[in-house]
């Protein structure tokens, strides 16, 4: 009973050295004054004695129960959670882009008409669309987006590059997303081939949304579109934009008299869509997704899975 008593003690001070201290099989040889193979025999028999339990946290093997808490939390129709390497903006707009991408190859049919938003995230989804035979597909930009600086939005180039993998051409709202005044739009908007345009993305029964947060170096704040004063009630209320229009935590517009100025499809209309796909993650995004789905402007989330866990870890200020 001593010699199997000091046998297990070395067995356990096998596993230690090894699992806890990084040590090498040779180098534990060494120490406890037995053969190589006697290490390894140790090694393999801690496991089966359950002296050593070894757990693999694999992100991908809990998404789909983050997939379900989201759906059941925000009342959505389908969650998509994909596993990020490393937490930080540009790649987790790449590994979303690549979700979304196959998520609309597996969704779109034919006769689906797609309304488009811009930004970095709609470009990684578009540079990843692959070709789809679907017959009479239409694809138009939901907001304007000709930028006022030298700042690209990529609202042309996405636009271009989705109807490319549909086999169609797009249609395009050659106009900057917000005015200077109200009566501006109206009279832009009062043009028919704007118009038409228009209510072809308030019909659409797909929209591919993001959401921008209102940070000076984002795009829509390089686009050079904001007084001030409009700069004053972004900061101080908003927490991101939708469609170029500007949401607080809880989904509400920030400024009417701004919304009021913006061209193209009015929020609200997100709501009545077969498919209204919000694709956003990364660390500075968290508040404004979150802002995003209390207003319930998107039915379908595709996300990151530790945008996902924040998601489900938030709770807002009273």
């Amino acid at each position: 009973m001593e010699e199997l008593s000091d046998k297990k003690m070395k067995m356990i001070e096998a596993a230690r050295m090894y699992y806890e201290l990084d040590y090498n099989q040779q180098e534990i040889a060494k120490k406890l004054g037995v053969s190589r193979p006697t290490v390894s025999r140790f090694l393999q028999q801690a496991k089966v004695d359950g002296i050593v339990q070894i757990k693999i946290m694999d992100p991908a093997a809990d998404n789909a129960e983050r997939e379900r808490q989201l759906q059941e939390r925000f009342g959505l129709k389908r969650a998509i959670v994909a596993t990020v390497p490393k937490y930080e903006d540009a790649m987790a707009k790449r590994v979303i882009g690549e979700a979304a991408a196959a998520f609309l190859n597996e969704t779109v049919q034919d006769g689906d008409t797609i309304a488009v938003t811009w930004g970095t995230t709609l470009y990684e989804v578009a540079t990843r669309l692959p070709n789809k035979h679907a017959k009479k597909v239409k694809v138009v930009q939901l907001n304007g987006g000709v930028s006022h600086s030298e700042t690209d939005t990529y609202a042309h180039e996405i636009a271009q590059l989705f109807a490319k993998a549909y086999q169609t051409s797009p249609y395009l709202i050659p106009l900057p997303a917000i005015v200077d005044h109200a009566v501006v739009k109206h009279a832009i908007e009062a043009d028919r081939h704007i118009r038409k345009i228009l209510d072809m993305g308030k019909k659409a029964n797909i929209a591919v949304v993001t959401v921008g947060a209102p940070t000076e170096d984002s795009v829509l704040m390089r686009a050079n579109y904001f007084s001030d004063e409009d700069l004053g009630i972004i900061f101080s209320r908003g927490v991101g934009d939708i469609c170029s229009r500007f949401i607080d935590i809880n989904g509400q517009l920030v400024s009417e008299e701004l919304d009021l100025r913006t061209i193209g499809i009015d929020l609200g209309e997100l709501k009545r869509k077969e498919w209204s796909v919000l694709v956003a993650g990364g660390p500075s995004k968290v508040e404004a997704v979150y802002g995003a789905l209390a207003g319930q402007y998107a039915n379908t989330l595709i996300t990151d899975h530790i945008t996902a866990k924040h998601l489900l870890d938030y709770k807002p200020e009273a």
